[in-house]
């Protein structure tokens, strides 16, 4: 992004989320309106659902392009009595039954320019005609600028100085461990590992004049079509057709890399000690391979505990390159210890020798340094 024309600084999206959790949890703070700046599939959507779940309050999701400028403002009609029109509110708008609540004008600077009005009416004042939002009621607004290489209109700077900003990027880390709890597929989780660049390439994208890139949403459908049961025509087919020809090629290009460097189920079934040494991965594409495939595979005690005596093993693994071993072994512990936790199968890592042995090396490090 040259020059920064936002003028904010870049947040991950779990930062953007427990920022959002803390303005909500302020009563004062909840009735200022708050804009999420981002590229598209980067999860603005995602965490708006989420504050909403984590207070156990209703979410009013309004996709500003899929409605029209009347579907805000509500219907007029004649009313006899006042001898005048008067507009009936839309039914989706919270009630004051409703007292508490988020609500979400995603996709605001994509929208029909009147419609913007009547959003806006909703940002700065709260309310629209007749209607007013309940006090305790969160705003919160999503939107691509144009550097994100969207249809965008632009924010003029008076509604712009009625908001708080944030300006979400897409944060390797935090994608991961998003994978890594939804059970991605590992040779995606591989892939972005060693290629963190690829996650969102809407830069190059737009340099290229391509229409079509790689996004964290796009990821994510990779991942389902590789966990499917198509044929492999079909599985490259529609990755290129999710994330374009050249980074389709380059992932194949690394999955074939991981899979010669890295038979999981072989060395599952492997004997410790020369046996698991002879096939640990020799590249880094099979290192991070190995390591989140082992994740994937680690679905019960024995398995999980069998991972950590293969994990203990990295140091044997002879690259023709120098390899990230110790790096990737606390990548590998950590990430094998949360699927643990998420699974109910903590106590198959805790009384594993393996690990004990491993946390004893890393608290030696530590004093040592």
């Amino acid at each position: 992004m040259p020059g920064n024309p936002m003028n904010v600084p870049p947040v991950s999206i779990a930062a953007a989320k427990a920022a959002l959790i803390e303005q909500y949890a302020d009563p004062t703070l909840r009735r200022r309106a708050t804009m999420l700046w981002g590229t598209r599939g980067v999860g603005k959507s995602s965490i708006v659902r989420q504050v909403a779940a984590h207070f156990a309050v209703p979410l009013v999701d309004l996709r500003l392009t899929t409605i029209e400028p009347v579907d805000i403002r509500g219907a007029i009609y004649a009313d006899d009595t006042l001898a005048k029109t008067v507009w009936f509110p839309p039914e989706f708008l919270p009630s004051p039954e409703e007292p508490q609540g988020v609500l979400f004008l995603d996709e605001l600077t994509a929208a029909d320019q009147r419609l913007q009005i009547s959003a806006y009416s909703l940002i700065l004042d709260r309310k629209v005609g007749n209607y007013h939002l309940p006090d305790g009621w969160q705003v919160v607004a999503a939107g691509n600028a144009s550097f994100h290489g969207a249809v965008s209109h632009d924010m003029g700077t008076a509604l712009a100085d009625r908001m708080f900003h944030f300006n979400v990027q897409t944060v390797i880390e935090a994608f991961l461990a998003h994978a890594l709890a939804n059970d991605f597929a590992p040779e995606v989780m591989a892939y972005l590992k060693v290629r963190p660049d690829k996650l969102d390439d809407t830069q190059a994208q737009l340099a290229a004049d391509h229409l079509v890139g790689a996004s964290p949403r796009g990821w994510e459908d990779i991942s389902n079509v590789l966990k499917s049961g198509m044929s492999e025509t079909a599985k490259r087919m529609f990755v290129q057709g999710r994330i374009g020809a050249a980074n389709a090629a380059e992932f194949f290009g690394v999955l074939r890399e991981i899979a010669a460097g890295a038979d999981v189920v072989r060395l599952l079934a492997a004997k410790p000690g020369p046996e698991t040494a002879a096939l640990l991965p020799r590249t880094l594409d099979g290192l991070y391979g190995l390591i989140y495939g082992l994740v994937a595979a680690a679905t019960d005690e024995t398995r999980m505990a069998r991972a950590m005596e293969i994990v203990e093993q990295l140091p044997d693994a002879k690259g023709t390159v120098a390899l990230p071993i110790r790096e990737a072994q606390t990548l590998a512990m950590e990430v094998l210890m949360q699927r643990a936790l998420a699974d109910g199968l903590e106590a198959a890592v805790l009384e594993s020798p393996a690990y004990h042995r491993y946390a004893e090396r890393r608290q030696r490090e530590t004093q040592d340094a």
